[in-house]
């Protein structure tokens, strides 16, 4: 079991309403095993602002790569770093799963996740053995600007 940390950014709420612009992940137990992508729009439907907050124009969105491409690299990396059964964190998995998910689905008609998700601040108050301490890790990261959990 590999812990892979997802970070989504989109255009939009949902799959239904928008799309995926980039995407980055992390392979817990290595971080010098990162993948990230950028996909063109799969969605006529998005919300303007979102492109304010991510920092880039709906123009330069409509150049990422083929989504399909990127699922597939993606994949790929996946099957790499983690051979046994990878597991999907994120700060917000409620919102970064659904993207993943998505796609996956999409493109490779499965999705190699499988049906859930965990929050990396449960995984942290895993580690410290103390389920209190849910919002020490953003404090942590904030204060060093990284934080170990090994």
């Amino acid at each position: 079991m590999s812990y892979i940390a997802v970070d989504v950014e989109a255009d939009g709420p949902s799959p239904f309403n928008g799309s995926k612009v980039g995407f980055g992940a992390v392979l817990v137990s290595d971080t010098n095993k990162t993948f990230f992508g950028q996909t063109k729009p799969v969605m006529d439907l998005f919300n303007p602002e979102t492109y304010k907050i991510i920092g880039v124009s709906r123009k330069e969105h409509e150049n990422y790569e083929d989504p399909e491409k990127v699922v597939k690299e993606f994949a790929g990396w996946l099957s790499e770093v983690s051979p046994d059964r990878p597991i999907f964190i994120s700060d917000n998995p409620a919102f970064d799963w659904q993207w993943i998910n998505f796609y996956f689905h999409k493109y490779l008609g499965h999705n190699p996740f499988g049906y859930s998700a965990r929050r990396i601040g449960d995984l942290y108050c895993g580690f410290v053995k103390d389920a209190s301490k849910n919002r020490d890790l953003k404090k942590n990261i904030e204060k060093q600007n990284t934080i170990s959990i090994r």
